[in-house]
């Protein structure tokens, strides 16, 4: 399915090397202030060439709105917004017409459709995102009137782990990373796999600050539930992890256990290891998790695969690609954590009325 949401639904649409591609958005409160630009920040942040750790590809990503905004407010129309494509070259996938790329989605795309589009995955590629990036633009702007915000870093990269969090440093560095100190390191090594036509992955984490109370229903729509899905169909996800997740399950009930106490005139949690759910219910804690972002699949360096006759054959993938996606996943990840919570905000408004 290409549509995400019950109440505020985002339909995505079009292909990497095609005309354009982009979001349908429909559910959203009317008289919300909203321009281009609202959605243009948050697409650059998405977007190719940001840094030389990133595809080359030069994709402006400029937005569109087509439909659903008068005046500078939302009018409660479907919101139509495209991002044409510019810098297609389809030829640097002429040679894998017919190769199954390791670790990609062109067999089970041909498999299942009979047909696939070659040209940069179609709609299996990264691109796909911009989709999911416009509506959680107007997502987030909706949170904000709430006093939610959401932010992400890479809190893991190549198996190293990262101890500080400076939000302050996030966007000052091309991995998005939260440890000041320990970036450079990380950096040459990501600039030396890349020299050597090899790619790295990582662990990406979300911070839901101030969270409205109550969202999520019990017993099939838990809000972790509904975040690990979201998350997850993201390319390039291959994990998720509530709170302190794993490590929970190697401690008794008495260490795992977290304690509820009053802060400032609130009931909160001391640690909040459960990452801000409890019974599928946000808490008022912060909400908190980390997804697991696997290695940019397409790499330079010479593969073994087969074709589609199942003959083996030497492959070597030529185009432009990131020697770590992780960076540019993040944004598309709190995108896709704004509706989520703004989807969760609707079902709770017309179910409790509050």
């Amino acid at each position: 399915m290409n549509t995400f949401g019950q109440y505020f639904r985002v339909t995505s649409f079009g292909e990497s090397h095609g005309a354009a591609l982009g979001a349908v958005i429909d559910g959203c409160p009317p008289n919300l202030e909203l321009c281009e630009d609202d959605i243009q920040a948050e697409l650059n942040r998405r977007r190719p060439g940001q840094s030389d750790i990133t595809t080359p590809r030069n994709e402006k990503d400029a937005c569109e709105i087509l439909s659903g905004v008068f005046e500078g407010k939302t009018t409660g129309a479907p919101i139509a917004v495209i991002v044409r494509n510019a810098d297609q070259r389809s030829k640097d996938y002429s040679n894998i017409k017919d190769v199954y790329r390791p670790s990609h989605a062109d067999y089970g795309f041909a498999m299942k459709y009979g047909i696939r589009d070659y040209r940069g995955g179609g709609r299996s590629s990264g691109r796909e995102t911009i989709s999911r990036v416009i509506g959680g633009a107007i997502a987030q702007k909706i949170l904000k009137q709430v006093g939610t915000e959401i932010y992400g870093f890479s809190a893991e990269i190549g198996g190293e782990k990262f101890k500080k969090i400076n939000p302050d440093f996030i966007e000052k560095n091309a991995l998005r990373m939260a440890d000041e100190k320990a970036f450079p390191a990380v950096l040459e090594r990501v600039q030396k796999l890349r020299d050597e036509g090899d790619s790295l992955g990582g662990v990406a984490q979300i911070i839901v600050k101030n969270p409205p109370v109550g969202l999520g229903s019990p017993v099939f729509s838990k809000l972790e539930g509904e975040l690990a899905r979201a998350c997850l169909s993201v390319g390039a996800t291959k994990g998720f992890e509530m709170g302190e997740g794993f490590e929970l399950s190697k401690l008794q009930g008495s260490q795992a256990n977290d304690p509820f106490e009053k802060k400032d005139g609130q009931i909160k949690s001391q640690r909040n290891a459960n990452g801000g759910v409890l019974g599928g219910i946000s808490t008022g804690d912060n909400i908190w998790f980390r997804v697991a972002v696997k290695p940019t699949s397409s790499i330079i360096q010479p593969q073994k695969s087969v074709n589609k006759n199942g003959e083996e054959v030497d492959l070597k993938i030529s185009g432009r690609h990131d020697p770590i996606i992780l960076p540019r996943v993040i944004p598309v990840l709190e995108s896709m954590t704004a509706l989520v919570l703004v989807d969760q905000m609707m079902a709770q408004k017309a179910q409790c009325q509050s």
